[in-house]
């Protein structure tokens, strides 16, 4: 708090405890046009924040991924099984919801605009750790134009909850697969829900009027 204090940043409480509940919080507190997310935990590099708004012209959401081979630092927790655990649940969503290049589910560095954010705050269910995943698609789903840039991935301090024991780390993929799958389906029920066929014979005519031959 007292480092805090001799910076320009402000610090906000979450009372509720989770990855989610405390993103959600810092992006309601959020009064700029331009809205970025960043782990505290020093894997990322400060700089990269360019490469976000380098495409904020382009696009209402730039994803970072941290897959990049070239990118990721020595002693950086992406080894095999997160990288490419990653990979494969970022390919499901790139097939299921036919969006653009993913490569990464995990990132949260990520830059979305007020507009974006407006669109989609009301719908966030999520607080948990799969919280990531859920801003992904709300932002997708939503209609917003987004790309993804690689960032660089840097050793953490301290160790992680969850992705620093495999266990929670396969856990927490099957949730994101889980919640993944069952967005879709759902999606599609509620596209599926709004298809009303046309009249196109006489028997599927309105009452009282003529058919189409």
């Amino acid at each position: 708090t007292e480092e805090v204090a001799q910076t320009r940043a402000r610090l906000v409480f979450e009372a509720k405890q989770g990855y989610g509940h405390s993103y959600q919080r810092g992006m309601a507190e959020a009064t700029g046009d331009l809205i970025v997310l960043a782990e505290p935990d020093g894997t990322f590099l400060p700089r990269d924040i360019i490469k976000l708004l380098t495409y904020s012209d382009d696009c209402d959401a730039v994803f970072g991924t941290r897959t990049t081979r070239e990118m990721i630092w020595d002693g950086a927790n992406m080894g095999f099984f997160l990288k490419w655990g990653n990979w494969a649940v970022a390919k499901l969503v790139e097939v299921l919801f036919n969006t653009s290049h993913l490569s990464d589910v995990g990132c949260t560095y990520r830059l979305l605009t007020r507009e974006t954010y407006d669109r989609i705050r009301h719908r966030f269910s999520v607080g948990g750790s799969h919280f990531g995943p859920e801003l992904m698609l709300l932002i997708i789903t939503s209609g917003a134009r987004v790309v993804e840039v690689p960032i660089n991935y840097l050793p953490r301090v301290g160790v992680s909850s969850v992705t620093g024991d495999i266990r929670k780390a396969v856990i927490l993929g099957l949730e994101m697969i889980w919640f993944i799958t069952r967005y879709w389906a759902r999606s599609m029920g509620r596209r599926s829900g709004r298809t009303n066929p046309r009249p196109n014979g006489p028997s599927d005519a309105a009452p009282g009027q003529p058919g189409r031959d």
